[in-house]
């Protein structure tokens, strides 16, 4: 799905703002309130995650439909173009109606969608726009839930992932024009030959045309046409082309031309992807791009902040960078789900590189049963994780591939974190989903954050992936204060998962909770000290296991989780605070991840 951009055939109006809100019902079926007018008594800004903005429990512990209303007025310039609402994301389920009729739905909270709204309001013409959104996970959804039933008869959310549940409308919301006949979609594949830049793509119109009115430019950061083509589908090559590179990024612009038929003058539409060439690749138990060793420095992140929730706000986004910047972080994974797209964007113009992930976190339903005690009913089973989870994860992974498959950023995709990889019924429910990332791109290596409970003898699933990315927590939930224990255990399990697969190996998790200002001399957990202890004990042992390619600390910042009696105020896991304040293991970080490149 393109995003939306204006150009000199589109154009596009953010609806970003104050909108109308108010409570909804648990029915699966939305209420009268999306075909009357909602009073202004509660206002609310989009995007923004709804949770935290209210002072009020029962908002923030709400479990079902809340509604976003406003009034929209389409140009009266748009008349004989099509146009589009567009939702970045409505977390967890939406639906989008025009005054009283329903346009569209969607679930998946991550992944945008849209409706042609064209043949419903006429340009110049006004209309209420209402937008539903549902916060319930079930077994259905990605990431998966369950509702309880209190005695009072209030609705209890619960989830398996270790991050608050925030819901709403979290990204922008977009009023869009485009031309009768438009392109759909562009799909471009780069690689490497020597010096050569390779740029394959393949437009798809809305409508069946000629080859002939298909014209595709590839121009250069100051301006100049380097290679063309005509035809929806085709191969560009560059001669010394300047490749996208880790910290050293460059972009050129694919320029889609639609022409008019007959040979006359003029353009039908016009829509520009910015492309970095360059190639990925795995190869032994190295991670290649553009056929040079890589070594990942940087973070699983979370679009956490105050108040916001997980509402886009591009000035922590650049903040953020700027933070692993001053590190030296060269990547981060979008952790546990889609970022907003404008993150990629971000990514691909300063070169900073990206394991892209759904959000199919939650798969494994020993790790809630172990902390609480209890014994764990199977995850792969008819009542629990099921073939409709499976369907949600494929519709998951079709949206996250078609949204992002043209970012050079994005280098791998993570299919999920953290599954029960070692429980019977993994291989069934996984195999399908890596089949279909590999018909969805063949262009990008897959992987799955594989974590403690499926070492390297109980695993099932990990020879289907060409990365192996492991979650560990050695010194911290196992030989907690034991550093010199669990540098041996950590060294042990990385040389065996080394020696059975011979495959690069990313840590994608490691690390330690720290109360920021808490100080210690001995290895005290919790204290700033023992984090940066910790971490240092990972790097000693990433350095003497040759398959290691690469280290993303757990977390960049402390964010918010449901409330638990083991978690104070949430996850303290950052090396940075929730405010972004550093602790002690950030200047261990910057030491160490400065000298590496």
């Amino acid at each position: 799905m393109l995003k939306p951009r204006a150009t000199a055939t589109r154009e596009l109006i953010s609806l970003d703002g104050i909108w109308n809100f108010a409570l909804g019902s648990f029915d699966t079926e939305t209420d009268d309130v999306c075909t009357r007018l909602l009073s202004p008594e509660l206002q609310i800004p989009v995007p923004a995650s709804y949770n935290d903005i209210f002072i009020d429990r029962k908002i923030r512990e709400h479990v079902g439909w809340v509604y976003y209303q406003r009034l929209v007025r389409v140009p009266r310039g748009w008349t004989g173009e099509k146009y589009f609402i567009r939702v970045d994301a409505a977390t967890h389920h939406g639906r989008v109606f025009l005054n009283s009729q329903l346009v569209t739905e969607h679930s998946g909270g991550y992944t945008p969608f849209e409706a042609d709204i064209s043949d419903l309001v006429a340009a110049g013409e006004e209309f209420r726009l209402t937008i539903a959104v549902s916060n319930v996970l079930t077994n259905d959804t990605i990431p998966p839930g369950k509702i309880e039933t209190l005695a009072s008869g209030k609705r209890k959310q619960h989830y398996q992932h270790d991050f608050y549940n925030y819901a709403g409308l979290a990204r922008s919301v977009w009023l869009y024009s485009v031309p009768m006949a438009h392109i759909q979609d562009v799909t471009v594949i780069t690689d490497t030959a020597q010096t050569t830049g390779i740029v394959e793509y393949q437009v798809i119109a809305n409508e069946a045309l000629p080859a002939e009115q298909f014209h595709v430019s590839l121009i250069d950061e100051e301006g100049q046409v380097v290679a063309q083509s005509s035809g929806p589908q085709n191969r560009l090559q560059v001669d010394k082309a300047h490749l996208w590179q880790p910290g050293a990024a460059y972009l050129y612009q694919l320029q889609v031309e639609l022409l008019r038929s007959g040979g006359d003058d003029g353009v039908l539409d016009v829509y520009s992807v910015a492309t970095g060439i360059r190639s990925v690749k795995v190869s032994g138990m190295q991670f290649l791009i553009n056929n040079k060793p890589f070594y990942f420095t940087g973070f699983g992140k979370h679009e956490d902040t105050a108040i916001r929730g997980k509402g886009h706000d591009p000035a922590y986004m650049v903040h953020d960078f700027q933070l692993m910047n001053w590190l030296g972080a060269n990547s981060f994974r979008t952790s546990h789900y889609p970022y907003a797209e404008e993150v990629l964007e971000y990514a691909d113009r300063h070169g900073i590189v990206v394991i892209d992930e759904t959000a199919a976190v939650g798969l494994n339903l020993a790790i809630v049963a172990g902390i609480l005690g209890n014994k764990a009913p199977p995850t792969f089973s008819p009542e629990t994780i099921n073939e409709q989870t499976q369907n949600a994860h494929k519709e998951a992974l079709r949206e996250l591939i078609s949204r992002d498959k043209n970012h050079p950023c994005v280098v791998l995709w993570m299919i999920a974190n953290e599954p029960a990889s070692g429980e019977i019924g993994a291989e069934q429910y996984f195999e399908p989903l890596v089949k279909l990332t590999r018909e969805l791109d063949p262009s990008r290596p897959i992987c799955f954050a594989n974590m403690a409970f499926n070492p390297v003898n109980r695993d099932l699933i990990s020879g289907m992936f060409d990365v192996l990315c492991l979650n560990r927590y050695f010194g911290w939930y196992k030989h907690t204060g034991e550093l010199d224990t669990a540098e041996e255990a950590l060294h042990e399990e990385l040389s065996g998962w080394q020696h059975k697969f011979g495959k690069p190996m990313i840590i994608t998790e490691y690390g330690a909770d720290s109360l920021a200002g808490l100080h210690a001399v001995n290895d005290v957990p919790w204290s700033e000290e023992y984090q940066s202890r910790l971490v240092e004990m990972y790097h000693r042992v990433h350095d003497r296991v040759d398959a290691v390619v690469g280290e993303h600390v757990w977390n960049f910042a402390d964010f918010q989780t449901t409330s638990q009696i083991f978690r104070v105020d949430g996850n303290k896991k950052g090396i940075f605070t929730r405010d972004r304040r550093p602790k002690a293991a950030a200047r261990i970080l910057r030491e160490r991840w400065s000298k590496l490149y």
